[in-house]
């Protein structure tokens, strides 16, 4: 089904910065929406349930799979995360551009629900910059953060699976790419006579 908004998937191994880049660009564009994922995982720091995501147990999670709730939904690093279809049918649905951060699973998986959805790849500069970045967030024990880096390798490999990839070696660099992708989007052809409907009509454009 078409849908008057676009969905915008971003997908990174931890630590390559999807979560500041997607944070800064809804900043910037108020047109672009967030999309609060479910996860049976703790808040880490300064996190709000429905904020960065709506934390739930692994009962309820339960619950939302048996009732068919999620667009996708994975185990990643020891915890579940899931999508609500519900949510992002309804904001596209009303021509809201959303954004959504995922593991790359979760990413192909939105495609086969939402075939117009645009994938975009983060890929850290190095494997060195990525090990300083995650030392860096000092969230984690030293053993999770080897996990990280295990699970990179698998997750890089999927990049060729995205419409985009940016590489945030300079973050200014990599949101002026992110901004560039979803402005482009916007005046793809299909995007444009689902949001300007009544304007190709009048054209006589079909």
């Amino acid at each position: 089904m078409d849908y008057p908004g676009n969905l915008f998937v971003v997908a990174a191994p931890s630590g390559a910065g999807k979560s500041s880049l997607v944070k800064a660009l809804l900043e910037l564009d108020s047109r672009v929406q967030p999309s609060v994922s479910h996860t049976t995982r703790a808040p880490r720091g300064q996190e709000k349930h429905g904020r960065e995501y709506f934390f739930v147990s692994p009962q309820e999670f339960d619950a939302m799979v048996q009732a068919d709730g999620f667009v996708e939904w994975a185990h990643v690093h020891g915890h579940r995360y899931g999508t609500s279809k519900k949510m992002i049918e309804e904001r596209i649905a009303q021509g809201a551009d959303v954004i959504l951060e995922i593991d790359f699973q979760g990413a192909l998986q939105v495609r086969r629900v939402f075939a117009n959805a645009v994938l975009i790849f983060i890929l850290p500069p190095s494997w060195e910059e990525l090990r300083s970045r995650l030392e860096r967030r000092g969230e984690d024990a030293p053993e999770v953060i080897e996990l990280r880096l295990r699970n990179a390798a698998e997750e890089m490999s999927q990049a060729r699976e995205f419409d985009f990839v940016i590489i945030n070696e300079l973050f200014e660099r990599a949101l002026f790419d992110l901004k560039a992708i979803v402005h482009a989007q916007r005046l793809k052809f299909p995007a444009q006579r689902r949001a300007r409907a009544d304007t190709f009509k009048a054209l006589n454009i079909t």
